[in-house]
């Protein structure tokens, strides 16, 4: 090959320019994360509210799994509304009653990503109250199947 200055002057500012590139794209391609915060202590023990303050972040206001914090999870959230349509039309109270509480694991959260909100509602409230808000936000599930 032939060396040639007027080649040199250009190759190096497009090896700087395809170096800078490079290391913001690295940048921009690293994961994202879910910053994970202690659960705030709650006055609530209507089950629309409690999921909205509790599982939106995941799962979305609508339930629907298209949450802020979504894009961060490595499976996304499930379709809250559709938990009667995969079971046979039937709403599996007991089942989720179990998942809620810590009780059953939800395989898609893999290692119990999602908090237990039984053991959160305990914490700041006697246990009468932790049940009530456990079963306001179970019976909020329930009301909330698609039909």
């Amino acid at each position: 090959m032939i060396y040639n200055r007027g080649m040199k002057k250009i190759l190096r500012p497009c090896s700087l320019i395809a170096a800078v590139l490079l290391v913001v794209g690295l940048g921009i391609a690293q994961e994202k994360s879910v910053k994970q915060v202690p659960a705030k202590p709650t006055v609530s023990v209507d089950g629309k509210s409690l999921f909205r303050e509790y599982c939106a972040v995941c799962h979305g206001i609508n339930a629907k799994g298209g949450g802020p914090a979504a894009s961060a999870l490595k499976q996304a959230p499930g379709d809250l509304t559709q938990i009667s349509r995969k079971n046979g039309g039937k709403f599996p109270e007991d089942r989720i009653l179990r998942m809620l509480k810590g009780e059953e694991p939800v395989a898609a959260h893999g290692s119990q990503d999602m908090p237990i909100w039984g053991a959160v509602f305990g914490k700041s409230a006697s246990l009468t109250m932790e049940q009530t808000r456990v079963h306001a936000m179970l019976q909020y599930l329930g009301d909330i199947q698609a039909k």
